[in-house]
């Protein structure tokens, strides 16, 4: 069973930063495209950032300019770089990998809350 394990969820104020990161085995990690979705209550998931293996990247327009998705290939990581938080932005961030056959991975969820 592959593992995503993510990391640096919490809680901020509107206006505030918080980094995810998300670990992947090297053999999912070297091909495949990674991203971040997330997931609000009562909200279809969705897509917020990818990168894939080559370092392309496509942010969601609602987090244009104030996310960043990036990746170490050299610590089999991918982040994701979340500024100027909005009260709209709260939700469970998920890791996600990709490749263009199917194949599909997910990591357990990061919640992400920001209150005033």
């Amino acid at each position: 069973q592959v593992h995503l394990v993510e990391s640096g969820g919490g809680l901020v104020q509107p206006g505030g930063s918080l980094r995810l990161s998300c670990a992947a085995p090297r053999s999912i990690f070297s091909i495949y495209a990674m991203g971040w979705y997330r997931q609000a209550p009562g909200k279809q998931r969705e897509l917020v950032a990818i990168i894939t293996s080559g370092g392309i990247t496509n942010y969601a327009d609602s987090v244009k300019g104030r996310f960043t998705v990036s990746r170490d290939n050299a610590q089999n990581t991918v982040y994701l770089q979340m500024h100027s938080l909005k009260p709209a932005d709260p939700a469970v961030y998920y890791c996600h990998a990709a490749r263009s056959t199917g194949s599909v991975y997910w990591g357990q969820g990061t919640q992400v809350t920001v209150f005033s």
